[in-house]
């Protein structure tokens, strides 16, 4: 392998940020809207929808490896991740809007719907989002670099994030009042607003960042496998950031229902003498503003603290946050207190994501380093996979626990209100609070085992610069269970 050591401009690192605020436009609506869309717009049952939910994203996250494979072979002028941001935005937004269209047709015909789009949605966003991730392994051969680099793409996927949720229900409401259209028309509409954004920044993504390192994987797709299942940093980061993404998945699934069944559409944010409505969308979207405030954060927080630490740290907090919720009361005191720990909540997270990403980078240069075998792809789609093992998980338990409770489904028709009985009302109380909290003590116990101290990395980045120098001459392959990290430690 060969690398070219340049230090990234500015255009590159806000170039890079816009692959991730297409992706979280569609993921965060996905994510907080779409069990909401399948159970009460497009009419399906809870018990259908929370298998669709979790049958489709353990497909996609299955899909994940195999992508991050081919995306490690892929060879062209623009290099081997970068240009699936170009072949793949247009697919990308056409099955997004496929997705929230409902067909009038019979249950079963739309069931089946329900599952071709949903699965081809999930395997273009593979298509796209792994080779973008796995780009972060190319894109600088320094960690604290990445660290960067990971902080802008999360900052702009908040962005997007907060963009897509603050107008999401306001483009519902417009299509339907405005325009005339059905609330299944109106949702759709919506969604194509929102792809063809999309389709613009991922092609903006594509123009404005360079591949700068250049890996070659020439060793077998088993023995990529190999390296991968015998890479212990690798299973225990799976297992937080797959604890971190159930945590955002649970929460933010439960909240249009929340805001739905438990405050109710009257509810009101006053100050001095003007009054806001509260509802889930503005909920939200203060959240994600948060979220970007919560990224500025990560580059100083975790340079002092070490990333281990930072993770640990914010989880805890985390689960004292998330318990507080449950003893706030429904009054308009409350309901400014609400907001107030959603913003910590969402600080906090937003801390999290561009933390997860940079260790995995550093798992990918541990990798490299103990095996040889420039699998950066593998390895970031392992971070894909965990991410939509947790929304997989999540989506499909906030369906199952509703329907558990006894939770009445909305039949599609605007304005209708639905007096829930009180073991959904319990239900989604403990899917904003206790559950997310357990979901935080499970993540803390994980990382703590996470050998990758910030002295490790600094000792694998001085072993990784002589390797690449030294990448034009042979380099032995030893064998995969060698302990080379432990020889030249």
């Amino acid at each position: 392998m060969t690398n070219s050591r340049i230090m990234a401009s500015l255009t590159e690192k806000v170039g890079y940020g816009l692959g991730d605020m297409s992706s979280s436009m569609f993921w965060k609506v996905f994510s907080y809207y779409l069990p909401f869309f399948y159970s009460n717009i497009f009419g399906l049952s809870l018990v259908d929808a929370g298998v669709l939910v979790l049958v489709t994203r353990v497909w996609d996250a299955l899909s994940d490896p195999m992508m991050g494979i081919v995306a490690d072979r892929t060879s062209t002028r623009w290099g081997k991740y970068r240009p699936y941001l170009l072949w793949v935005a247009a697919p990308f937004s056409i099955c997004g809007i496929l997705l929230f269209t409902t067909p009038d047709w019979s249950y079963g015909a739309k069931l089946v719907w329900a599952y071709v789009t949903y699965i081809l949605m999930m395997t273009v966003y593979t298509g796209i989002n792994v080779p973008y991730g796995a780009m972060l392994g190319v894109i600088s051969e320094n960690s604290r670099e990445k660290t960067v680099f990971s902080a802008y793409r999360m900052f702009f996927a908040y962005g997007g994030s907060f963009v897509a949720l603050a107008v999401w229900e306001p483009l519902c409401d417009m299509f339907s009042d405005l325009f005339g259209l059905s609330l299944q028309s109106s949702w759709q509409m919506s969604m194509a607003v929102i792809a063809v954004a999309c389709f613009v920044l991922f092609i903006g993504c594509f123009l404005f960042t360079r591949e700068h390192l250049h890996t070659v994987s020439n060793v077998s797709i088993m023995r990529d496998f190999k390296a991968l299942i015998c890479n212990r940093p690798w299973w225990i980061l799976v297992g937080a950031a797959l604890c971190f993404n159930l945590f955002c998945t649970v929460r933010g699934a439960t909240v249009a229902y929340f805001f739905a069944d438990v405050i109710g559409p009257d509810a009101n944010l006053c100050i001095f003498t003007l009054s806001f409505v509260f509802y889930s969308g503005l909920f939200l979207s203060i959240g994600e503003v948060a979220n970007m405030a919560g990224v500025a954060l990560t580059v100083p927080v975790s340079g002092a603290l070490g990333k281990k630490s930072t993770f640990i740290c914010v989880n805890v907090l985390l689960v004292i946050l998330s318990v507080a919720f449950f003893y706030v009361p429904l009054t308009a005191g409350g309901y400014w207190w609400m907001l107030i720990l959603q913003i910590a909540i969402s600080l906090l997270t937003g801390m999290m994501s561009p933390l997860i990403w940079s260790m995995y980078a550093d798992v990918s240069d541990y990798s490299e380093l103990r095996y040889r075998t420039a699998s950066t792809g593998l390895i970031f789609s392992s971070s894909s996979m965990a991410q939509k093992f947790g929304g997989a998980i999540g989506g499909a338990a906030v369906l199952w626990l509703l329907e558990m409770g006894g939770y009445s489904v909305n039949t599609g028709v605007a304005d209708q209100q639905i007096v829930q009985p009180a073991g959904a009302i319990a239900w989604l109380w403990y899917l904003m609070t206790f559950i997310p909290a357990a979901i935080s003590v499970l993540a803390v116990v994980i990382v703590w085992f996470y050998p990758l101290t910030t002295k490790r990395v600094d000792e694998m980045a001085v072993e990784l610069k002589s390797l690449r120098a030294d990448s034009d001459k042979d380099i032995p392959q030893q064998d995969e269970m060698t302990d080379y990290a432990n020889t030249n430690s």
